[in-house]
């Protein structure tokens, strides 16, 4: 049987690099399984923090030692690699902007090669947080108020800036999230709870995108549903993530100890049923494909059940939700894999 060649798309320019590789790392481990070694070959294509694709033979250490190239050699954005021309499938595993945000499927979609996750549509929507609150709004998905904020407003006359302030004070209730609209691993955000901190916050996210949301906070138990498929797609059991800080910041999500993922989560089994349901729904609601991360707050005073977000291209270390929730489910992480895959070309 000939082996379909797999290009590993990694790295990127984004500020989640060197997540990336970790994912890419343990997706490359997973091809090699016995379960996938005679089905495919692995072709790992790294894109540099400066954008280059860098030539498979110089990239081995990149996997290796799972860092980036300590300095990356100038060259041409739009020269590929030979070996591009090669590939079969795609699996881009490229976190945050540039990345899982529609610019990268769509040069890999004008390939005309088959690739694995949301297209264009999906991958913008579910990055953007702003659209996809108003997508997730029209698809009557339960969410906590929030306010768009531009960053003409932030950086702006004084005068602008304090009535910008005092408009978020008498529409929302502290404590409040203050998000860049395009940014993933909690990247740019703060919790605020009062007005000096919102008015720091505020310039600290239009430091890294121009549209900003500003969230009443709720107090609620983080709970998360992986998503697989298609048109027909199926939900995972549970997770849920506890965690001693303020909030789960990025160091809480990347440094180790930091956080603890219950999974399955001890919730109510219609609480359970509910939160499945919901995340299909979220998922069809942007035009999802092949995978996805949905993550809700849980009340439990109150019982309600809010929709956070979707991450279309979640991370895919050994030890990530995504890929723990859905052993937790009984499907092995090289079985994952290899289901993505056989979707990306089931789609084509």
């Amino acid at each position: 049987m000939t082996k379909r060649r797999v290009g590993l798309l990694f790295g990127g320019v984004s500020g989640e690099h060197e997540v990336s590789i970790s994912s890419a790392r343990a997706i490359a481990n997973a091809l090699c399984a016995d379960e996938n070694a005679s089905k495919y070959e692995v072709v790992p294509v790294y894109i540099q923090k400066n954008g280059i694709w860098t030539a498979v033979e110089t990239i081995a250490q990149v996997l290796d030692s799972g860092t980036p190239l300590e300095s990356a050699p100038s060259g041409n954005v739009w020269q590929f690699p030979a070996v591009v021309s090669e590939v079969d499938v795609w699996f881009p595993i490229l976190h945050g902007p540039n990345g899982e945000d529609g610019t990268v499927q769509g040069l890999l979609k004008l390939m005309g090669v088959p690739f694995v996750g949301s297209g264009v549509l999906g991958s913008a929507v579910g990055m953007d947080k702003l659209v996809m609150k108003t997508v997730y709004a029209q698809a009557g998905l339960p969410q906590v108020k929030y306010m768009e904020v531009l960053r003409s407003q932030v950086w702006s006359d004084p005068c602008v800036f304090t009535k910008l302030c005092d408009q978020i004070e008498e529409t929302l209730n502290y404590p409040y999230f203050v998000k860049p609209a395009n940014l993933g691993s909690s990247v740019g955000i703060a919790k605020v709870r009062s007005r000096s901190e919102l008015e720091a916050a505020l310039d600290k996210a239009a430091s890294y995108d121009r549209r900003l949301i500003v969230e009443e906070g709720v107090v609620g138990r983080e709970v998360e549903c992986a998503v697989l498929g298609n048109d027909h797609p199926k939900a995972s059991v549970v997770g849920e993530i506890t965690y001693e800080s303020d909030f789960y910041d990025y160091e809480t999500k990347y440094t180790q100890g930091q956080a603890d993922l219950l999974i399955p989560a001890p919730l109510p089994t219609d609480v359970i049923t509910q939160i499945q349901e919901m995340a299909i729904q979220a998922f069809t609601a942007v035009d999802g494909a092949g995978l996805g991360r949905v993550d809700f707050f849980y009340v439990e005073a109150t019982r309600e059940i809010f929709i956070n977000e979707i991450n279309t291209l979640p991370g895919f270390t050994a030890t990530s939700m995504y890929p723990q929730l859905w052993a937790a489910t009984g499907v092995s992480f090289p079985e994952l894999v290899d289901q993505l895959i056989q979707l990306a070309i089931g789609r084509a």
